[in-house]
């Protein structure tokens, strides 16, 4: 979502927050602005469309300061326009940046306009905006100031604000949406992201919901919710200046697509010892919560659900542990039963998501044994929140369309299903066997990624189609889901997934021979009923798109077929997607669209 970029220094900050904003570019945006204060008092350039259009317009007519805000803004409320981008002033006298939703921002607006107050935008953030500058010409303390009005606003927000006669500082507020302060030697910045910050300073501090921080050259003072001066620990951050590079790849989705078997042996990495996966990993007190788990319940959202989904199955075949899996933003919105020893679960790439972070700070209050997350970056609210997790070492994942992240989270989760298990009497011969094929596991990924030619040349298929169908049987099932997501968020070519087996019960309809219908096959006790389903579409004409691991025993003038590595079972799931994510991948390119950064939709989803 919107990207916040800050700084107090003694030098020109304007290059340092355009470096911050490409490097937020992948979080998604439509526009993007930046002001600074300067002997003229607040000036700005904001420009629709990608930060090099802004920085065009720096380049054009310069503007420079030590102190100033940056942002990249993904439409919520107005549509995108330069008008409504950030940052967004008060009279010329209060600037503000803003990552959230202020959710009663219509009733303050209308006692704004009562006062004769002409707005500008269509924004909940210009009203935020009036609203902090009002108690700034009413107190004359700008930490006060946004004190008072955050404490009237609703919703979820992280802002950053300057004033145009305090040229040295800058406050910053959390409630939900991520900020993260970085602390430099005579200068002082903030950010939605680490990412944006590592050019200048490692030194990080997380802030927390409810913090409030008063920035200077020389010094950060934070606050708690009440008021409280309070410290908050100092962070080395451990991401690397040069994460964020494509490597020689035309895309980072490309790239993050290839670097799967590598990813997978970092998440690997120390976690399986004497043939076995130790509880420990995955906190101190893991063991001792293990062996109470007698259930698990599973929230995420998007990629990261399917995920779990697949964890589903594992839990209740390996495990024999019961598990549900439901989208965090369903979740956190009605009632429930909790029952004994249910060990909560939340997955995330980023650790932000606003939907998985709120559900967590609903269950933490409801009962369940414990909470846990699967999660890519250590310092985020998620794992912060958790009191177990294990972390992924997917490395920043910077196209939109979610690839190392997915097969990293399986991995993770099928290390909790025998963690667990283990504790649950699982044969030890059992989950020997289990770390044995995990061990391979790169190598498969590794061998899956040299049919990427044939994938790309069965791709030529799709460019002039505007749906398709995913099918799938048992763990199959969530990875036809995941490709079909993949499909339409990056190629906008409609597709559905649905269980083989549902094909009588309604998709079948939609069958027809402009209708591509994909499947992967793998060599398992549903095979044969995979090839009743499939000769089902076959009889009505549909165009078939099968990756097969065993004899799918259809005349192969009639399918489209690419042959796959027999996998085992339990397996299976983590390398069969990686076709599907290179098909998407070669049809979104064929198809012209924006692969990384692919339109309405945003990396992390940090607002409901």
């Amino acid at each position: 979502m919107c990207g916040i970029v800050g700084g107090v220094a003694q030098r020109d900050v304007t290059p340092i927050l355009l470096e911050g904003l490409r490097r937020l570019e992948y979080r998604g945006y439509d526009s993007a602005g930046l002001a600074v204060i300067n002997d003229q008092g607040l000036v700005r350039h904001r420009r629709l469309g990608k930060v090099i259009e802004l920085e065009n317009a720096i380049n054009e007519a310069p503007i420079t300061g030590g102190t100033g805000i940056a942002h990249t803004r993904w439409a919520t409320h107005g549509e995108p326009s330069e008008s409504n981008a950030h940052p967004h002033f008060s009279n010329d006298k209060v600037a503000i940046v803003h990552n959230g939703i202020i959710e009663n921002y219509e009733v303050l607006k209308g006692e704004q306009e009562s006062t004769g107050m002409i707005h500008t935008s269509e924004t909940d953030t210009e009203v935020a905006a009036h609203h902090i500058a009002g108690y700034y010409e009413e107190l004359g303390d700008l930490v006060a100031a946004v004190n008072r009005a955050r404490n009237e606003f609703q919703g979820a927000y992280a802002l950053g604000v300057i004033a145009h006669d305090r040229p040295d500082e800058m406050i910053v507020a959390r409630q939900g949406s991520p900020a993260v302060i970085g602390l430099g030697i005579g200068e002082n910045f903030v950010a939605s992201d680490v990412q944006a910050l590592i050019p200048v300073t490692q030194k990080v501090i997380y802030l927390e919901n409810g913090d409030l921080a008063h920035l200077t050259r020389d010094k950060v003072t934070i606050y708690d919710a009440d008021g409280n001066e309070v410290e908050r620990e100092v962070h080395t951050t451990s991401q690397s200046l040069n994460a964020s590079d494509r490597g020689g790849y035309k895309h980072y989705m490309l790239k993050e697509i290839y670097e799967q078997p590598q990813a997978i042996t970092e998440t690997l990495e120390g976690r399986l010892t004497n043939n076995t996966v130790n509880a420990n990993i995955f906190g101190v007190k893991a063991e001792a919560i293990f062996k109470q788990v007698e259930r698990v319940q599973i929230v995420a959202c998007g990629t990261s659900y399917h995920s779990g989904l697949v964890a589903k199955y594992w839990f209740e075949a390996l495990a024999g542990v019961s598990c549900e899996v439901e989208v965090a933003s369903e979740f956190r919105y009605r009632p429930r039963v909790v029952q004994d020893n249910t060990l909560f679960v939340t997955i995330s790439q980023s650790g932000e998501t606003a939907d998985t972070l709120a559900a967590l700070d609903k269950a933490n209050n409801e009962g369940f044994l414990s909470s846990l997350t699967i999660c890519n970056v250590p310092e985020s609210s998620m794992v912060r929140d958790s009191e177990l997790c294990l972390m992924t070492h997917a490395g920043p994942e910077i196209g939109v369309a979610s690839t190392k992240a997915f097969t990293t989270q399986l991995v993770a989760l099928l290390l909790l299903v025998l963690a667990i298990g283990r504790e649950r009497d699982i044969a030890e011969e059992q989950i020997s066997v289990m770390v044995s094929l995990l061990n391979k596991l790169p190598k498969n990924i590794a061998d899956a990624l040299e049919k990427d030619d044939l994938i790309k040349e069965m791709s030529n298929d799709f460019v002039d189609k505007n749906h398709a169908l995913f099918l799938g049987r048992g763990m199959q099932f969530p990875i036809a889901m995941e490709g079909a997501l993949k499909l339409k968020e990056i190629s906008y070519i409609h597709a559905e997934a649905y269980p083989a087996g549902e094909l009588k019960h309604g998709p079948l309809a939609l069958v027809d021979d402009e209708m591509p219908v994909i499947a992967v096959a793998p060599n398992d006790q549903l095979l044969d009923k995979l090839r009743s389903n499939l000769e089902v579409v076959k009889a009505r004409g549909g165009q078939l798109y099968v990756f097969s691991a065993g004899n799918i025993g259809l005349d192969d003038g009639d399918i489209k077929l690419i042959e796959i590595e027999d996998i085992p079972e339990m397996l299976a799931p983590i390398v069969n997607v990686v076709y599907l994510q290179l098909l998407a991948y070669h049809v979104a390119v064929l198809k012209g669209t924006d692969v990384d950064q692919p339109r309405n939709l945003a990396k992390s989803v940090t607002v409901e």
